[in-house]
């Protein structure tokens, strides 16, 4: 073996990546795919903003109408907080030593990750569909 004689991993953990966590790279490779994802997403979600600034609400209405639009606020909406949950949870991970609390405080990021999507989503698509 080639590492030092403290290291406790096994051979096969060390081919497959896997940290203490046992998550590998895959949260860090997640939370760059949806950072990358964010930069057109909130691009045009600012844009949108400035669009539809001083319109009143049967304009905005009638905007978020438009599929092309509710599917790209749908898919802001959902990349933003899958970003915030894993960003969230590797920081718990990171800083939060008690193992009942990190479980806690992982399982609470994200039911308030899925609370958000879910109101904010249902708001999306009753202003989009009329209600």
């Amino acid at each position: 073996m080639s590492g030092s004689t403290n290291d406790m991993r096994t051979p096969l953990s060390k081919v497959r990546g896997l940290g203490s966590a046992r998550e590998g790279t895959g949260h860090f490779w997640r939370q760059r795919l949806t950072a990358i994802a964010n930069i057109p997403l909130t691009l045009f979600f600012v844009g949108f903003l400035i669009a539809i600034n001083g319109h009143g609400y049967t304009d905005v209405r009638t905007a978020l109408a438009n599929p092309f639009v509710g599917l790209v606020l749908a898919l802001v909406l959902i990349s933003a907080l899958y970003h915030m949950r894993i960003g969230m949870q590797v920081i718990i991970e990171d800083y939060v030593h008690g193992e009942g609390m990190k479980l806690a405080l992982i399982a609470l990021n994200t039911f308030f990750a899925v609370a958000v999507g879910v109101a904010s989503l249902f708001a999306l698509l009753k202003l989009a569909f009329g209600g």
